[in-house]
């Protein structure tokens, strides 16, 4: 999950800067959730909302470091949280089998 700046003119091609970030370490994008613009609870870096995007990726944990690091040193990105789902659960929503294809091909 992303949170970009409101600030930020074209959003579509800043999701798309952030899904190439993913796919350029070896990651592939399973799901795409533009949740839109929603007010911050509190204040970040003197901001009051932010557009959120959640995506549903596969990835080996060797490409995760660096990708964790181009998403905290854009500055379009208010704040970013990468989750692991359990094995079980990513199961149950076809990711692991809609990623092994991919990642033989």
């Amino acid at each position: 999950m992303i949170i970009i700046d409101s600030d930020v003119a074209d959003v579509d091609s800043m999701i798309s800067h952030v899904a190439g970030l993913v796919t350029d370490e070896g990651g592939t994008i399973m799901s795409t959730d533009n949740w839109g613009r929603r007010k911050f609870a509190y204040k970040i870096n003197h901001k009051t909302e932010g557009i959120y995007v959640v995506w549903e990726i596969v990835t080996s944990t060797a490409g995760l470091p660096a990708t964790e690091r181009r998403l905290r040193l854009a500055d379009e990105i208010v704040r970013h949280k990468l989750f692991r789902l359990p094995d079980a659960e990513a199961e149950r929503r076809g990711l692991l089998a809609e990623a092994k294809p991919a990642a033989a091909g």
